[in-house]
């Protein structure tokens, strides 16, 4: 195992473990206080919650999709069809999170009416664009190591 992968494959886990905490710990912990609070905006934060939950399957999907990607470019894989493949499922799982944060927008809106905090819509769009930047660049990824791909395949049969 190379060195720089090693780095960004411990990054990957780095990243996935306080998202791991957070459905194991504070979701539930946010669940019971909903149920503690009003009947209604229990509702609404159980529709936020199960958004993040079910959000949470494609970011470790991603995140794993990541690691493949980075094991790839340890065997000397990283300018083939898998490395596209696996971008590709990146892309994918980013704009899935994306769409399941664009669905669940009006409960942060109404949580933001009831409680008069206008930044709780600003947290329910950072959800949304910024996996949406991870997909745009893991498309332009795409379409580069595709190009370079198509470059290599071209001086190859030159030779």
């Amino acid at each position: 195992m190379k060195r720089e992968t090693l780095f960004l494959k411990i990054a990957v886990i780095l990243i996935g473990v306080p998202i791991l905490a957070l459905c194991i710990f504070v979701l539930p912990w946010i669940a019971k206080d909903a149920a503690e609070s009003s009947i209604k905006m229990a509702y609404i934060l159980y529709g936020i919650l199960t958004i993040m939950y079910v959000s949470a399957i494609p970011f470790f999907a991603a995140l794993y999709q990541a690691i493949k990607l980075l094991s790839y470019i340890d065997k000397n894989e990283a300018f083939s069809e898998l490395s596209v493949k696996t971008l590709n499922n990146i892309k994918k799982y980013a704009i899935t999170i994306s769409a399941l944060y664009v669905v669940g927008m009006p409960l942060f809106y109404i949580v933001g009416e009831v409680d008069d905090a206008p930044g709780v819509i600003l947290i329910g769009m950072a959800f949304i664009f910024a996996p949406m930047v991870i997909a745009v660049f893991a498309a332009v990824l795409q379409k580069i190591l595709k190009n370079a791909i198509d470059i290599k395949n071209d001086n190859d049969l030159t030779i």
